[in-house]
């Protein structure tokens, strides 16, 4: 469920008139645009994952390496959790924008596939997805969905089936690189867009976070989705403070 949002009306209409102008429009989201789908984001206090858990016991590459167990008893309610979970108004809003020919690309930070289960078709994962499993010690790599059952129903470990080792679903962990071609995807993406729309992100986690500036210092518009504040707020040329699943559709719709 998403809550009904207090709108500041001049805001609202100022960042209606920007994306109504807009020609070429990048969405950046993070946990927030989830979290009306019932994923839990990672830094609210009270009841963001990192209160019950230390990241970088349970999720980072070096954790993974010395206690793979660990890694999969912390991401498997998570990952049943992802699994059930259904594209919510927010993520519907962003498909109509690119239906509408304004959105030319989607970047999220989100592993959940939940903008591509809501229709969007150009989106960048910057911090990976559930698709795949990788072996770390041999390399091979291939479609996680006959895991995915075993895992979440009795917490079977994947195993690889050329070396035996705990393979790892292609989310990226503490201490792991992202993807280079997907990062400059979206570099290239926020350098030649005339707006950015930001969504449910706390902008905290580089180098997504740096993306808003990259846009800006190239001449794009700003606008900010978000309940709380983030560290951009002073470049935004609009900033609607609300549950994105309020918000967003409310924008799409008024253009």
């Amino acid at each position: 469920m998403f809550r009904r949002s207090r709108l500041d009306q001049r805001a609202f209409q100022r960042a209606v008139d920007i994306l109504r102008e807009a020609q070429r429009v990048v969405a950046l989201t993070g946990a927030g645009v989830s979290t009306p789908s019932g994923i839990p984001d990672f830094r609210s206090v009270g009841s963001g994952l990192w209160n019950f858990a230390n990241p970088m016991e349970v999720a980072s590459l070096w954790g993974f390496r010395a206690r793979p167990e660990r890694f999969y008893e912390w991401i498997r309610p998570l990952t049943k959790t992802v699994l059930q979970a259904k594209p919510n108004p927010a993520h519907f809003a962003l498909a109509e924008l690119e239906r509408l020919g304004k959105l030319r690309a989607l970047i999220t930070q989100n592993i959940d596939a939940l903008h591509q289960k809501a229709g969007v078709n150009e989106v960048i994962e910057l911090h990976g997805h559930l698709r795949t499993v990788s072996c770390l010690a041999c390399g091979h790599r291939e479609p996680s969905a006959t895991y995915l059952d075993a895992f979440v129903s009795r917490g079977e470990m994947p195993r690889c089936p050329s070396c035996a080792a705990v393979m790892k679903p292609d989310v990226i962990l503490f201490g792991e690189p992202l993807p280079e071609a997907e990062i400059l995807r979206a570099q290239e993406e926020a350098l030649h867009c005339d707006l950015m729309i930001v969504a449910g992100s706390s902008l905290e986690v580089m180098p997504a976070a740096d993306l808003p500036a990259l846009a800006v210092r190239s001449g794009s518009k700003l606008i900010l989705v978000n309940l709380g504040m983030t560290p951009y707020d002073h470049l935004a040329d609009a900033r609607l403070q609300g549950d994105v699943a309020d918000m967003l559709p409310r924008l799409v719709r008024a253009i």
